[in-house]
């Protein structure tokens, strides 16, 4: 999974995010067990580039950090660099086939494009983090019309979930 700003809030680390500013409860589906491979956006951009110029033609290339994070892991941290109490996660009922781990090794990436990912996980998310706490005016706006819509939907059986 790519992360970073501007990125749209229904996404895990978007919506931790917003709603720890916000001092809401956070849902987390299920054990918060599930793990995903986490990626900061100018690597992936980076991993794009480097694809495009020295890559192969047809060739299948996986982008990815190489370390898988649990859902309750990367909302650990974010609460914690946010200092908000990890009492605001609220396990919720898990969603109907919802996978329980994305990985991808980026081997072949590397030792044939000689590409790594260089921005750590926690510097991409204190980066990402930043960026939230400082353009509440770019995703306040956002938590009203559709995207009411979406949270409702997908949160509806949660008790006192609202945005």
């Amino acid at each position: 999974n790519n992360f970073g700003p501007w990125s749209f809030p229904e996404k895990l680390i978007p919506l931790t995010a917003i709603r720890a500013l916000s001092n809401k409860s956070i849902p987390i589906y299920g054990t918060g067990l599930n793990t995903r491979d986490w990626l900061f956006v100018s690597d992936h951009c980076r991993a794009i580039d480097c694809i495009v110029r020295h890559g192969t033609p047809g060739e299948i290339y996986n982008v990815c950090s190489g370390r898988d994070r649990s859902n309750l892991e990367v909302v650990g941290e974010i609460l914690d660099l946010l200092h908000k109490p990890r009492s605001l996660i609220t396990l919720v009922a898990d969603r109907p086939g919802h996978d329980k781990r994305y990985a991808m090794s980026a081997e072949k990436l590397s030792k044939t494009l000689g590409w790594e990912p260089q921005v750590p996980f926690e510097e991409g998310l204190r980066a990402t983090l930043r960026w939230y706490v400082q353009n509440r005016a770019w995703w306040e706006p956002l938590l009203k019309g559709e995207f009411r819509e979406y949270f409702a939907s997908h949160y509806s059986d949660s008790e006192g979930f609202d945005l």
